[in-house]
């Protein structure tokens, strides 16, 4: 009973977009493609820590090396929006 309240509250989040999913496949819609081959937070390749990990901010799909590194994104994105 417990694991289905749990998938349920989740389901319910991701589609009131209240939690993002990071993801790896190719964005669609109006969101702009990632222009860089690197992190945008570390400047390392982007398959460096074993696959790239994705958001889309304000429309512009942005690439991390890592979870930690979207983290520090998510702390201060105009810190990194400038290397755009």
């Amino acid at each position: 009973m417990k694991t289905n309240t749990l998938i349920l509250l989740a389901a319910l989040l991701l589609s009131l977009g209240l939690v993002s999913c990071a993801s790896t496949s190719a964005t669609t819609g109006g969101t702009k493609p990632y222009p860089l081959k690197v992190c945008l937070v570390t400047g390392n390749d982007l398959d460096s820590m074993g696959g790239p990990v994705s958001t889309v901010y304000n429309g512009q799909e942005i690439k991390f090396c890592c979870k930690p590194c979207l983290r520090k994104f998510e702390a201060n994105p105009a810190k990194y929006l400038s290397k755009l």
